[in-house]
C-alpha cells in the first residue's frame, strides 16, 4: 500500500475528523493489532459524482429492486460485515479501536451506512464518514450478488441529491474503476478536499 504512515498513540473522534479534513485516515495492520497508523496516499482514489456510471446489467438488476435499501439503521452491523473474512478478503484492517471510533462518529452524525436487506437479513452494505460536503468511503461488503454495488449506487444518488462535492474512496480498485473511480495526485486532491470541507456540513 502506497502512502505515508505514522503511528499515533491516541486517536479521539474529534482528532479523527480533523485528520480527514487534511487528507489523512487511519488503518490497522490487522484486526488483532491494537495500534493504528495514519495513511496519506500520494495518489488518492475518488469517484467523480458527475461522472459516475453503472453497467447495463447492473441497471437492469437495480430496476428489479432485489433488496430493501436503508440508511443508518444498522451501522455497527455493517462494520461487522466489512470486518468479517471473505473469499476475496481473508483478513481485515478493521480492529477494535476502529470499530469504537467509528461507532462514536456515527453517534455524532459523522459516520453513516448504506444497507441492503433481504427481508430481515443484512446482505450487504457500506459505511463512511461525512464532513462538510465530502464523503469518505471506508469499506463495503456483500453476501448476495451485487448487494454492495447497489448500495454504492444509492450512496451516489443520495450524495448528489444532498449537494455533496467529493466522494473519496481512498484508493482505487478494478471494481471501483468500473463505476468511474480515478486516481488524483495528492496536490489536486488537497484542493478538492479544501473546497468540500469549506462548505457547510451537509446532512446525510
Amino acid at each position: 500500500m502506497k502512502g505515508k504512515r505514522s503511528r499515533q498513540p491516541e486517536i479521539t473522534p474529534d482528532l479523527l475528523l480533523r485528520a480527514y479534513s487534511i487528507g489523512l485516515f487511519p488503518m490497522a495492520d490487522s484486526a488483532d493489532d491494537p495500534e493504528l497508523f495514519w495513511v496519506e496516499p500520494e495518489l488518492r482514489g475518488i469517484i467523480p459524482l458527475d461522472d459516475f456510471h453503472i453497467s447495463k446489467s447492473l441497471a437492469k438488476t437495480i430496476r428489479r429492486a432485489p433488496f430493501d435499501i436503508r440508511f443508518d439503521t444498522a451501522f455497527e452491523e455493517v462494520m461487522d460485515g466489512c470486518a468479517a473474512p471473505a473469499l476475496d478478503r481473508p483478513t481485515t484492517w478493521i480492529n477494535g479501536k476502529i470499530r469504537s471510533l467509528y461507532a462514536r462518529l456515527h453517534e455524532m452524525g459523522h459516520a453513516h451506512s448504506v444497507e441492503a436487506f433481504d427481508g430481515n437479513e443484512l446482505v450487504g452494505g457500506l459505511y463512511g464518514v461525512s464532513l462538510g460536503a465530502a464523503f469518505f468511503g471506508e469499506s463495503m461488503f456483500s453476501r448476495r450478488t451485487d448487494a454492495s454495488k447497489i448500495c454504492l449506487v444509492h450512496l451516489v444518488e443520495r450524495l448528489r441529491d444532498r449537494g455533496f462535492k467529493l466522494l473519496d474512496t481512498q484508493f482505487t480498485t478494478d471494481h471501483l474503476k468500473t463505476f468511474g473511480a480515478v486516481d488524483v495526485p495528492k496536490a489536486r486532491y488537497e484542493t478538492m478536499l479544501a473546497k468540500a470541507i469549506a462548505s457547510p456540513h451537509l446532512e446525510f
